[in-house]
């Protein structure tokens, strides 16, 4: 069977980096690239009739903020999934556009490779962070330890989703095994990382065993 091709579109108002990212996209032979808008209220109005699978979307937009997009995007297509460009590594608005509904979370600085991997893991369910960006969060929620003196432990939902995992069930085969929808189990999957601190569904599942 010859694996779906990843549709993906651009929400970026630096249209130099904009290009950029276009050429990347266009070059990836698993990727399909339907367009790039430059503005939150452009992709608002233009980005629910294309269906993508993914959308790299810019945080800091012209206007309405792509935290805020992601929040209306996702009301229309709540399988989507988002990763967040952003030219800083800043915490607050990282939890804010994972709150809305963002899948993962790159720098701009990010090499071709790493923009591509991400889109192929948000594909496949997992949530990609730069590397730094990861450390800042694993920092947080050390820090957040610290300051509570409290001990983040999975729900047993999460424990149920994490050990299908670990036994090898797909993400449809849990939503199945659980009778919960596909979004609904990514979105467990997503909680999962950031409680163990890890950056994949992969990791996951290695510190779950470990």
């Amino acid at each position: 069977m010859i694996p779906k091709k990843k549709s993906v579109v651009i929400v970026e108002d630096d249209l130099l980096l904009q290009q950029h990212l276009i050429e990347i996209l266009k070059v990836a032979e698993d990727i399909t690239f339907l367009g790039a808008v430059s503005s939150a209220e452009e992709a608002e109005k233009k980005i629910p009739s294309l269906y993508p699978d993914v959308i790299l979307m810019d945080i800091n937009l012209p206007g309405k903020s792509g935290i805020d997009c992601i929040r209306e995007l996702k009301k229309r297509l709540p399988e989507v999934e988002v990763v967040m460009l952003t030219a800083y590594e800043e915490e607050d608005n990282i939890f804010r556009a994972l709150k809305e509904g963002a899948s993962g979370y790159l720098l701009k600085s990010s090499n071709s490779n790493d923009i591509l991997d991400a889109i192929r893991d948000v594909f496949a369910g997992e949530s990609p962070f730069s590397g730094p960006i990861a450390r800042k969060m694993a920092m947080y929620f050390r820090e957040e330890r610290e300051i509570e003196d409290e001990r983040e432990t999975l729900s047993p939902r999460e424990t149920e989703v994490l050990k299908l995992l670990a036994a090898g069930y797909i993400h449809k085969e849990v939503a199945d095994e659980l009778g919960i929808t596909l979004p609904t189990v990514r979105t467990y999957v997503k909680r999962i990382c950031f409680k163990l601190h890890v950056r994949s569904k992969v990791e996951a599942i290695i510190k779950y065993l470990s």
